[in-house]
């Protein structure tokens, strides 16, 4: 009989009854259950984090840094709830301790009252690092404290980073501020530059003004020391005046006490007199034509006049002892008349000669008859004039001892400006040498203040100044100036499609066993009826390869309709579990045919070998060495790696590997198996009655 036909009558015996159709079913369903069920209850436990209870405890009081109120606490907090990661519950201290001991809460999260305050340090003199509490317990479960230390390393980062953006927001507004008041004194650079430059012309004014004046200084100087000689030359030459003119009162005072008594008395007699001399001399002007007639008589009447004059004078001013005070007047009468006889001779003399100029002689007259006029005018005051110019005299008495007390002030004020002058020149001299060095130091000045206003308005352009959006994205990038550019090639969505590559090839090993606790590895009528050994095992074999497939197909119809597991390679993935299922039955067959009851448990231990050598979830290197040694050697090993790249994509070439890998540890156990069922064609004492069974 063919081994498909021997398959057929094996699995033929399922369906004689209740219980064999019910174990058949089971076994078709085995590795749905195994692998469903242990990807269901993972399949996506990040997804579901928000129902772990945990304790949020938030004792912040929060702080104050550069006028502004930080609540990091409230903050964190609320990022926490809107996450979603935890089942948050706000709790006191004392309450988290407690929930955390007694499984309550899986864990607790603290933030102390002083957090914001260290944060806030940040800006301060003594910087301080806030600190996050967290507390778990490992008695509660192990997994959660894993996974928290993740996420909570994710919540500082992103504490740290808030933190950050805060302070270098405040280092950019900051250059802002840097950038307006440095643009402000370039602009005052540019108004000083511009101060300096009139300075420095005012400064070039004012050194060739103190040149100018130390050239007068020296004028001034050299004029007060004239001025000094003459106030001398004045102050001596005023003091003779002032000498004289008291000489001169003295004797004008003495002289007009006695001349006017006399004038007083003799004002009319004098007064008529020139009153006829003037008369007359009007008279010879408006007569001169009868001049000529009566000119010897005016010469004898002139010089009656004046003989009377003169004995006047005689009498009183030459006979007496004492002269009348009146005589000096006398005496000018006296010579008048004299000159007026004299004229009269003259005329006469000029008349009786033809020879006279009678322009000139009415010259001469008008001009006695002024004098005459005037004469007669002042007689009646004479008195009063003499004492009038006595207080003239006086009063330049007076006046010139004031002008010779002032010139001698004069002159030693003059000193003393002679002095000041000298000092003056030589303070002008060392004005003007510091108005040359001033001058030098303002070309500087201006020099330094023009790389002064340059440099500042290069300073300015090199001084950043952004605007809010800028300021934002500054900061986003320097509070996390690393960012992880993470780039999944082939990303799996959920644990369930991560852990699929797995958990399918352990369901179906587990499927291959149990068939195999059903199902003989050997057909005991083949083995009787003295079948070929090849033919004995693909009996055996081929009743659950038949039966892997049809596992195969419930398993992928649950797993991807059920439980959503997205497959790249879909009806390759099946194919391949196709093969997977035929080689797993071919090894758990030889193990059971070879070594009988004891090759249950070794099909046991060699699954265990598989599924800790086969990197499934974390990668094999992290394994002991002895996982490492063995883990090329198994067929499981290449089954992981391939439906990985089935089920999320990538190269096919360890897909390809895998099928050479079970096709040769197919055939290898198909073959060990005939063997098997060679020797096992020879019955012997140990298989009629075994040591073990199972």
């Amino acid at each position: 009989m063919r081994s498909p036909k021997l398959a057929a009558l094996e699995l033929r015996r399922f369906g004689r009854g209740k219980l064999p159709r019910a174990a058949l079913a089971a076994l078709l369903l085995l590795p749905l259950l195994y692998g469903a069920l242990y990807l269901w209850s993972f399949w996506d436990p990040y997804g579901r984090l928000d129902k772990i209870p945990v304790a949020l405890v938030n004792d912040d009081k929060g702080a104050r840094a550069a006028g502004q109120k930080i609540v990091a606490g409230n903050d964190i907090t609320e990022g926490l709830h809107d996450s979603k990661t935890f089942e948050w519950h706000e709790v006191s201290a004392a309450q988290a301790r407690k929930g955390v001991e007694d499984g309550t809460y899986y864990l607790s999260l603290t933030m102390p009252a002083d957090f914001s305050e260290r944060i806030a340090s940040s800006s301060g003199d003594t910087p301080e690092t806030g600190a996050l509490q967290v507390r778990t317990n490992d008695a509660n479960n192990y997994i959660v404290g894993q996974i928290s230390r993740t996420v909570f390393s994710e919540v500082r980062s992103a504490a740290s980073t808030n933190a950050s953006r805060s302070f270098l927001d405040r280092i950019f507004i900051s250059f802002s501020d840097i950038h307006d008041a440095t643009k402000k004194a370039a602009k005052g650079a540019d108004q000083l530059k511009g101060g300096i430059g009139k300075a420095k012309k005012g400064s070039k004014d004012l050194a060739d003004g103190l040149e100018d004046a130390k050239k007068g200084s020296g004028d001034l100087a050299g004029g007060i020391k004239k001025l000094n000689k003459g106030a001398g030359d004045l102050e001596s030459g005023s003091k003779q005046v002032s000498d004289g003119t008291q000489l001169l009162a003295d004797k004008v005072n003495g002289v007009a006490g006695q001349v006017r008594p006399f004038l007083k008395d003799n004002k009319k007699a004098i007064g008529d007199t020139a009153r006829l001399v003037a008369d007359s001399a009007k008279g010879i002007r408006h007569n001169l034509d009868v001049l000529v007639k009566t000119a010897p008589t005016a010469a004898k009447g002139a010089h009656a006049g004046s003989d009377v004059l003169d004995g006047v004078y005689k009498a009183r001013c030459e006979t007496l002892p004492l002269p009348d005070p009146a005589c000096p007047d006398l005496k000018k009468a006296k010579v008048a008349a004299a000159d007026v006889a004299k004229v009269a001779d003259d005329l006469n003399v000029l008349i009786e000669d033809d020879h006279g100029d009678l322009d000139t002689l009415d010259s001469h007259l008008a001009t006695l008859q002024r004098q005459s006029e005037a004469l007669a005018k002042h007689a009646p005051t004479l008195d009063q004039d003499v004492a009038t110019a006595v207080s003239k005299i006086n009063a330049l008495n007076k006046g010139a001892g004031q002008v010779a007390k002032g010139a001698k002030q004069l002159h030693t004020g003059l000193g003393t400006a002679k002095t000041g002058s000298a000092d003056l020149d030589t303070g002008v001299g060392k004005l003007k040498t510091g108005a040359s060095d001033l001058n030098g130091g303002m070309f500087q000045l201006a020099d330094g203040s023009g790389e002064l206003a340059g440099g500042l308005h290069d300073g300015v352009k090199q001084i950043p100044d952004y605007d809010k959006k800028d300021r934002d994205r500054r900061t986003g990038v320097m509070s996390d100036p690393v960012q992880l550019a993470s780039q999944s090639l082939h990303k799996a969505p959920n644990y369930g499609t991560g852990f699929a590559p797995y958990f399918i090839p352990l369901s179906l090993w587990v499927g291959a066993m149990v068939a195999y606790m059903l199902i003989q590895p050997l057909n005991r009528r083949a083995l009787a009826a003295g079948a070929s050994a090849w033919r004995i095992a693909l009996a055996g074999w081929l009743p659950v390869a038949v039966l892997g497939v049809l596992q195969v197909a419930a398993l992928m119809s649950v797993l991807h309709w059920a439980l959503g597991l997205q497959m790249v390679r879909a009806a390759g993935t099946v194919g391949f579990l196709f093969l997977v299922t035929a080689c797993f039955a071919a090894i758990v067959q030889w193990l059971n045919a070879r070594f009988g009851a004891a090759g249950r448990i070794l099909v046991l231990a060699f699954l265990m070998l598989q599924l800790t050598s086969a990197g499934g979830t974390y990668p094999v290197q992290t394994s002991p060495g002895f996982f490492n040694a063995i883990h090329p050697f198994l067929p499981m090993t290449y089954v992981v790696e391939a439906l990985r790249r089935l089920i999320s994509g990538g190269g096919l070439g360890p897909v390809w590997q895998a099928c050479a890998v079970l096709a040769a540890f197919t055939a290898g156990a198909l073959a060990l198996t005939a063997l098997s069922a060679r020797s096992k064609q020879v019955w012997t004492l140990d298989r009629l009655h075994p040591e073990l069974s199972l």
